[in-house]
């Protein structure tokens, strides 16, 4: 049962304005933009960020498989189900691929230096190696990927946590982590 309100229309949320330009643009609202709606300077900050990494330089597929990946290891079934969900439908990942995503790896050969990457800053959180730096830079990333992949960690950390606080009611086919962080 959720522990933080969540909206049931956007007309019902304080972030109204923020909720509509989510709709457009997505189709529909999930339920995580409902519950970061109650306070709309966090969702001014999320959508901020979220759209502006958008903007880089890591591709769409690879931004999904670091997402499967940290909610794995964070144990966030939302994120699990919601970046499950949209790495199938959107960025048409296949299972074989999904299922590598969730033990923090990947079977495409660059992809994999960054989200075993990404697995890393979330399992040290953030004191990797400069071993880890040179593996995930010979795969090809430069510095600036570096840090977008340690941003969409962050990210991605930031809603499994708000998620697992607030235990969101999961609005997409539910996928389980294997075990909680």
């Amino acid at each position: 049962m959720p522990r933080i309100n969540t909206p049931v229309s956007i007309e019902a949320a304080a972030a109204k304005p923020l909720l509509e330009a989510v709709k457009k643009q997505m189709g529909s609202v999930p339920n995580l933009f409902r519950v970061v709606a109650n306070s709309p300077a966090a969702l001014e900050g999320y959508l901020g960020l979220n759209n502006a990494l958008s903007k880089g330089s890591l591709d769409a597929r690879t931004r999904e498989r670091i997402a499967i990946a940290v909610a794995e290891i964070n144990g966030c079934g939302y994120c699990l189900s919601a970046h499950t969900f949209i790495g199938k439908n959107v960025a048409k990942l296949d299972d074989a691929e999904i299922t590598a995503n969730r033990s923090g790896a990947s079977n495409d050969l660059k992809a994999n230096a960054a989200v075993r990457f990404a697995a890393e800053v979330v399992n040290a959180r953030g004191h990797v190696s400069d071993a880890d730096i040179a593996a995930v830079k010979a795969a090809g990333f430069d510095d600036a990927q570096v840090v977008e992949i340690v941003l969409h960690v962050a990210l991605n950390t930031l809603t499994n946590y708000v998620n697992e606080v607030a235990k969101t009611e999961i609005d997409f086919p539910v996928v389980a982590p294997r075990s909680a962080a």
